[in-house]
C-alpha cells in the first residue's frame, strides 16, 4: 500500500476547505444561497459570517479545521494500511 504524505494531504484538505468556506459566505453575502449552511458553520467557527471579512475568519478557521482533520486521517491511514 502507498503511504500518505501526512503534511500534503492536511494542507490539500485545509485549501479545499478553505476555499469552500470562503466562496459560501461571498455567495450567501451576495445572493443569499446557503444561509443555513452558514448558520450551521457559524456556530461552529467562530466570527464566520456573510460578510466579506466573516468569509475570510470562515476560510482561516477552514483551514486550520480540516488541515488538522486531513492529516489526522492521512496519519491514521497510514498507521492502518501497514
Amino acid at each position: 500500500m502507498a503511504k500518505l504524505d501526512v503534511k500534503a494531504f492536511g494542507l490539500a484538505c485545509g485549501i479545499i476547505w478553505a476555499c469552500a468556506m470562503f466562496i459560501m459566505g461571498i455567495l450567501n453575502m451576495t445572493t443569499g444561497w446557503g444561509s443555513l449552511f452558514e448558520k450551521m458553520m457559524s456556530t461552529l467557527y467562530f466570527g464566520y459570517k456573510p460578510t466579506i471579512a466573516g468569509s475570510i475568519i470562515g476560510a482561516i478557521w477552514g483551514f486550520v479545521d480540516a488541515g488538522i482533520a486531513g492529516a489526522v486521517l492521512a496519519w491514521l491511514y497510514n498507521r492502518l494500511a501497514k
